[in-house]
């Protein structure tokens, strides 16, 4: 007789969060949700990762730009510089 064993490897534990939305966000939400047939607790997760994702991809552009020691290029220096 052979035995399998499945391990399932968990991340970290879950936190609870309560938020209150709007109404029409609430039902949206219950749209998406229902489309996908995905919790709502997974549709607001992976919004949530990719809202906190884009803020620090807008962060590290602020930074830079306010960096006056990182060089600045033209459009036109730029287009030169890919050859096109």
């Amino acid at each position: 007789m052979i035995q399998f064993y499945i391990i399932f490897t968990i991340e970290a534990m879950s936190i609870p969060i309560s938020v209150r939305l709007p109404k029409k966000l609430a039902e949206r939400l219950d749209g998406i949700a229902k489309e996908t047939e995905r919790p709502r607790s997974f549709i607001i997760q992976k919004a949530l990762e990719s809202y906190i994702e884009d803020i620090a991809d807008l962060q590290i552009a602020l930074d830079r730009l306010h960096d006056t020691s990182d060089p600045f290029l033209s459009a036109k220096e730029m287009r030169d510089s890919l050859g096109l």
